[in-house]
Formats: C-alpha cells, structure tokens, sequence
C-alpha cells in the first residue's frame, strides 16, 4: 500500500488573491506573513507525524529539454512530502492565510521494477 503523497502549494502572481496581497500596506502584509508562519508551525506541529519532508517554498524554475534550459514561470509556490492512510486523507486541508490559490496532492508511486 502507498502511504507517501506530495503536496504542492500552487498560487499565480496574477490571481486576483495575490494582487490584493500586494496591494495591503507593507505592515499589514508583514503582520499577515508572521501570522502565516505562526499558522504553519502549529500544523506542523500538529501534522509532525505525517510529515515526511517538509518541503519549502519554491524558488525561479528552470526548464531543461534535450536543446536548451530555459527560465520558466509556473504556479508552483512551495511543497511538502507528507504520509497518509489515503490518498482522500493527504488531501484534508492545509492552511490558507497566505494568497495561494489551491494545493494538489499526489500519490508518490514505486519506481517500476524497482
């Protein structure tokens, strides 16, 4: 039975949250960041025994095909590897203070013939 999941926080940084993330008042948006922290911390406390990798936020991404790398701009904002009994059960919810739009879960599946 698989029991590994990735979560991946996804969020544009046109989105109409994001752009009212941007529009609040430097102190405000700062205020909301700490409270953002505080909220994760305590679900990681919370969830620590799920949590297989902690991921983090996501950094410029670069996209690598046979001819070139080049910088690419996608909706990935941050990530965590997390185990659960089910897929339904990786996929309770996570919190939501900070302006991303969704998360998605996936099964980490076998290597095949590994």
């Amino acid at each position: 039975m698989n029991d590994t999941y990735l979560a991946i926080f996804l969020g544009s940084k046109t989105s109409p949250r994001m752009k009212a993330w941007m529009a609040l008042p430097e102190a405000e948006r700062r205020a909301k960041e700490q409270e953002g922290m505080a909220a994760w911390k305590s679900w990681m406390e919370k969830h620590h025994a799920a949590v297989v990798g902690a991921g983090g936020p996501l950094g410029k991404t670069k996209k690598i095909t046979e001819r070139v790398i080049d910088d690419v701009s996608n909706e990935m904002g941050a990530f965590m590897v997390i185990r659960a009994e089910s897929h339904e059960a990786a996929a309770k919810p996570h919190f939501t203070i900070f302006p991303g739009e969704s998360v998605e879960v996936m099964p980490v599946l076998p290597i095949p013939g590994g």
